[in-house]
């Protein structure tokens, strides 16, 4: 989209923001409507001037300012509070407008027969004062939920522990531990300190075996710089793996020739290097232990709708079918379309690339997000016969920037014969 679009995009959500204000100051004022003076101009006062400067921050910003080399800490942070507020005010109109809904046919029912509508009818001030009320405590569940994921849940690593079983797992790698990470998206973090938890995390956890499933950078290798000696301590007894994600192509942002892309994936590739991960290249490595083998392929992004430039014929190449397969493969679209209808089975597939939206919900028994309306498998594990997928939820975040309900994810498989 060129820029222009952009900015009448952009426009057209600012004009619904600024109806929304409207509505949502018609019901803030029926709250205060008994308040001192001084405090009712004052409350009404600041939402107006908070909203819209909100709003005409974020406009302005997107709009005006470079992005041809991606979304800087100003633009991800004006269009997260800028999506906080307009959220919370798409909930405050929804109940006010229902209400203001029952209140007309009531008012229709009560004055049928009537020359008119009866407006000093009690139910019409005192309800629309008591659902003006519950709009606003329903308005602030998303608004606080918002900030808390922008300055709380984005850092809020978890780890996420299974055991995986395979019938035809040879003996000797029975209990071997795989520590995933998925998308870093380097360029996005403003607390280092933040980070550094979850990678001593990750070192506490002394699995066999580290892997990284893609997007390491939102655009530009120099993201990582600040970062590569805190991953570089991560080390595992088998080594530590990595792969790319569609966005450590750069195809995303502007550059001045192809060469100076290249050049930036090339840097990408030796800062993977320095920090000890063994970039994989649509290519396998064989672990043995006891004289049993395992053997780890890992494929270039290929992804549905994505660039696709992984070639799993090539991965698999010098490997048979009896033999025991982990792949990474950024993009899970690869498994949904490639993958588990390949001849060569690959019995277990890590990928990332969804965040799960970074929002959503999961509960014992019940898991949401709108990211599952793009993806069919977006987070957790799928399977198909004896071939199975598992979905990182990602340890960074991109654009909006926070995370509520989908925390940062450290994923640690342990495979195990049975």
């Amino acid at each position: 989209m060129r820029r222009g679009g952009f900015f009448f995009f952009f426009l057209i959500f600012a004009a619904v923001s600024l109806l929304l204000d409207w509505y949502v100051f018609s019901g803030l004022r029926t709250v205060v409507a008994d308040w001192q003076s001084r405090w009712r101009i004052a409350l009404l006062s600041t939402f107006l001037i908070l909203s819209i400067g909100v709003t005409l921050t974020f406009v302005i910003g997107i709009s005006f300012t470079d992005t041809s080399r991606g979304l800087s800490q100003f633009h991800m942070w004006s269009l997260s509070v800028f999506m906080a507020f307009f959220v919370s005010k798409i909930v405050f109109v929804m109940v006010l407008s229902l209400g203001d809904l029952g209140r007309f046919v009531v008012g229709i029912a009560s004055n049928a027969g009537k020359s008119g509508i009866d407006q000093s009818h009690p139910y019409f001030p005192e309800r629309r004062k008591f659902i003006s009320e519950i709009a606003v405590l329903l308005a602030a569940l998303p608004f606080s939920g918002f900030f808390y994921a922008m300055f709380k849940g984005k850092y809020d690593y978890k780890v996420h522990r299974h055991n995986v079983y395979f019938k035809d797992l040879p003996e000797a790698f029975d209990g071997f531990t795989i520590t995933q990470l998925s998308d870093i998206h380097a360029g996005s973090f403003d607390n280092a300190d933040a980070v550094q938890k979850g990678i001593d995390k990750v070192i506490e956890l002394n699995s066999d075996l580290f892997v990284f499933t893609g997007d390491l950078v939102n655009n530009t290798a120099d993201e990582i710089e600040p970062y590569i000696s805190r991953f570089g301590k991560i080390k595992a007894k088998y080594g530590q793996y990595s792969i790319l994600g569609n966005h450590d192509y750069a195809d995303y942002i502007q550059w001045d020739s192809p060469k100076a892309k290249e050049e930036n994936l090339d840097t990408l590739k030796q800062h993977h290097k320095e920090m000890g991960f063994r970039l994989m290249l649509d290519e396998n490595i064989t672990f043995e232990k006891d004289g049993q083998k395992l053997h780890l392929v890992g494929v270039q992004n290929w992804g549905h709708g994505f660039i696709k430039v992984g070639n799993l014929n090539k991965a698999l190449k010098g490997l048979s079918k009896d033999d025991f397969k982990v792949l990474l493969s950024h993009d899970p679209t690869h498994w949904e379309y490639v993958v588990r209808y390949h001849e060569n089975p690959v019995h277990l597939t890590l990928s990332g690339h969804t965040h799960g939206a970074q929002f959503g919900i999961e509960a014992p028994g019940f898991r949401w997000s709108p990211v599952k309306y793009r993806y069919l498998q977006w987070a957790g594990f799928a399977k198909q016969h004896d071939r199975k997928l598992y979905v990182n939820r990602g340890f960074g975040f991109l654009a909006f920037t926070g995370r509520l309900g989908i925390w940062p994810e450290i994923t640690v498989l342990t495979l195990k014969k049975g």
